[in-house]
């Protein structure tokens, strides 16, 4: 339940960004589009968001398109990672295992990126 409102919150979170500060948009509109997700490895919780300038979109579950996927091995590991997403958790959760990247590492120094002018 923690992680369902926390993925839920955090499309709110980057949709008021969009809208009210300037720096999250330029850096939407220089970096281009980017679809993302996070998941537990099972899929009983997922969410995707799809970014770029003029707008971010956020549903449940994960489609196939996705450039990038977090996926997370249960939702304790989610939670632990998402609380202090900084470049040092992200890279422990990978290396011993609570995280595994679905996609081009390269996205997610996008995204870390962005996620910066939150």
């Amino acid at each position: 339940m923690k992680l369902r409102l926390m993925l839920w919150l955090l499309g709110w979170m980057l949709k008021r960004a969009r809208r009210r500060r300037t720096a999250f948009r330029d850096a939407l509109r220089e970096r281009g589009r980017l679809d993302w997700g996070i998941a537990t490895e099972d899929l009983s919780i997922a969410r995707h968001y799809r970014m770029n300038a003029e707008r971010v979109a956020s549903a449940p579950g994960l489609p196939v398109d996705l450039d990038l996927e977090l996926r997370f091995r249960d939702a304790e590991a989610a939670l632990a990672v998402l609380k202090k997403p900084s470049q040092r958790a992200f890279r422990e959760g990978l290396i011993d295992g609570r995280l595994r990247l679905v996609g081009d590492s390269r996205d997610l120094n996008r995204l870390q990126a962005l996620l910066k002018h939150l």
